[in-house]
């Protein structure tokens, strides 16, 4: 005979894809009936038109198939009231601000930061946080460039997050990477004009009003320069560790090193430099050659004390996975360019948090 406690049991290990809690805890599951060796089982959405409804039910389907006995499953999907859907943000309430704000979080939050735009700070954001993901760490990225918001396209997230009641933002979920960026709420040529408080308000929103659920780490890509929102990363986050992203060039350089002294100041260490489009390597003869020049990262390690933690080349499958939402990190993982990230990825994971 199968049970009715032997299914809930394996529901148990089916997992929300985008808040990365068990169905059963989340309330979700809305019945179980058993009629011979075939099961029914109701499952309530979070929202209707769930983008990853088919991925749910093909999950319960599994989960449930492998009890002695079952020979279908049957899911049923539904869709949450406003009031259940009040009930579950007021259960994952106090995983909201205590994740990534409280004095005692756990988490480990990296700012991506440059002096000036143009340099791959999002690029190297992006394929950081994809290598980390890949070394079996859970991990979040928020998009902090509110005016050049590009993660959602480096990504493909551009579906609006959803959200529950009391105000509770589900980040997207992007191959087990929980992302939010300006770039889900906006069309993506729609300009952000806003002053200094909406700015601050957002990242609160962020920050505080986001599910993350138990990451390890946060992956935050800034807005070059020490404006507004580097202001109030600051504030919010003061125990966030800092990875300055430059190009070989002089200028790149010391642009970046006023964000250093910014960090230096609020009391948030930076714990290493990263050279973009440090070198091109030709593909007939396999020889580096130094289009931007070379010295300026590793005279900035050397005034800084902290390590120049990668050189990425420039390599055109970079910008063409930006633009397709298939960071290299995941589409050509034995690449040069990937190596390094992992390698990255892998000094920041093992730089003593």
């Amino acid at each position: 005979m199968i049970t009715r406690e032997q299914v809930m049991d394996r529901l148990a290990t089916v997992m929300d894809p985008e808040l990365h809690l068990p169905i059963t805890e989340l309330g979700m599951v809305d019945g179980v009936e058993i009629d011979g060796g075939r099961v029914r089982v109701g499952v309530k959405l979070t929202v209707a038109g769930c983008p990853l409804s088919t991925r749910i039910e093909d999950d319960v389907t599994r989960a449930v198939s492998v009890v002695t006995g079952v020979t279908g499953v049957d899911v049923e999907l539904g869709v949450m009231t406003p009031e259940e859907r009040e009930t579950l943000a007021a259960r994952l309430h106090p995983r909201r601000s205590s994740v990534i704000t409280a004095k005692d979080s756990k988490v480990r939050v990296v700012i991506c930061g440059s002096g000036k735009g143009g340099v791959g700070k999002s690029t190297v954001t992006v394929n950081v946080a994809a290598a980390l993901q890949s070394m079996g760490r859970a991990v979040g990225v928020l998009d902090a460039d509110v005016y050049g918001f590009s993660v959602s396209r480096m990504l493909a997230a551009r579906q609006q997050p959803v959200v529950l009641g009391d105000g509770l933002i589900v980040p997207v979920d992007v191959h087990d990477l929980r992302v939010i960026s300006m770039g889900m709420l906006v069309n993506e040529d729609t300009p952000v004009m806003w002053r200094g408080p909406m700015l601050h308000k957002l990242l609160d929103q962020f920050l505080n009003d986001v599910a993350w659920g138990e990451i390890e780490y946060l992956l935050i890509d800034a807005p070059p320069g020490t404006g507004d929102v580097a202001i109030s990363l600051s504030q919010e986050l003061p125990k966030a560790r800092v990875v300055l992203v430059t190009t070989p060039q002089e200028a790149a350089s010391r642009v970046a090193g006023r964000v250093a002294q910014m960090a230096g100041k609020v009391g948030q260490e930076v714990i290493g430099i990263v050279e973009n489009m440090a070198y091109f390597r030709c593909p007939d003869c396999g020889k580096a050659h130094a289009i931007f020049g070379t010295g300026g990262a590793h005279r900035l390690a050397r005034e800084l004390h902290v390590p120049l933690l990668g050189q990425v080349p420039i390599d055109p499958e970079l910008p063409a996975g930006g633009d397709l939402g298939e960071p290299i990190v995941w589409e050509h993982p034995d690449s040069e360019s990937a190596k390094i990230f992992f390698q990255v990825a892998k000094a920041i994971d093992e730089s003593g948090w």
